[in-house]
């Protein structure tokens, strides 16, 4: 199964961290939204879309990049993020993808350092997320996704 992640990580690197790791075990390209011309996604089998959340959600670049697909994709997606709660942040991600005839196949999520507003004054919260524990639960995740 041809495999392909599409992701933003900004801040910490915590995105990244993740979707390094369901590559590795997807056997997956890795790229950034501005990396990829929208024709290529025909060729991959599974698309994954994550990113960090802000203000409630994904990442703005990978939000317009999925805007731009055209409709009836007809593959099967998953869905990543990490955020400081454990909050499910994927609603609007995940409206956007079905809108363009995705198959959501997945969804994972796992808490991350996070410094943005109020919690930067106190030194962020999460530090140390996604650790050991989280990569083991992506890992796991993209196993069952094979």
């Amino acid at each position: 199964m041809k495999t392909l992640l599409i992701y933003v990580s900004i801040h910490h690197g915590n995105t990244e961290k993740i979707a390094k790791v369901m590559a590795k075990v997807l056997n997956a390209k890795l790229v950034k939204p501005n990396e990829i011309d929208i024709n290529e996604l025909s060729k991959y089998d599974l698309i994954g879309f994550g990113s960090g959340i802000y203000g409630g959600k994904h990442h703005k670049v990978l939000l317009n990049f999925v805007d731009k697909l055209f409709q009836g994709q007809n593959k099967k997606a998953f869905i990543f993020s990490t955020s400081g709660t454990n909050k499910d942040y994927n609603k609007s991600l995940k409206e956007k993808l079905l809108e363009k005839g995705f198959d959501i196949v997945g969804e994972f999520s796992c808490k991350g350092f996070d410094t943005w507003g109020p919690f930067k004054i106190v030194g962020g919260i999460n530090r140390g997320r996604p650790n050991e524990q989280d990569l083991k639960k992506a890992r796991k995740f993209a196993e069952e996704l094979k």
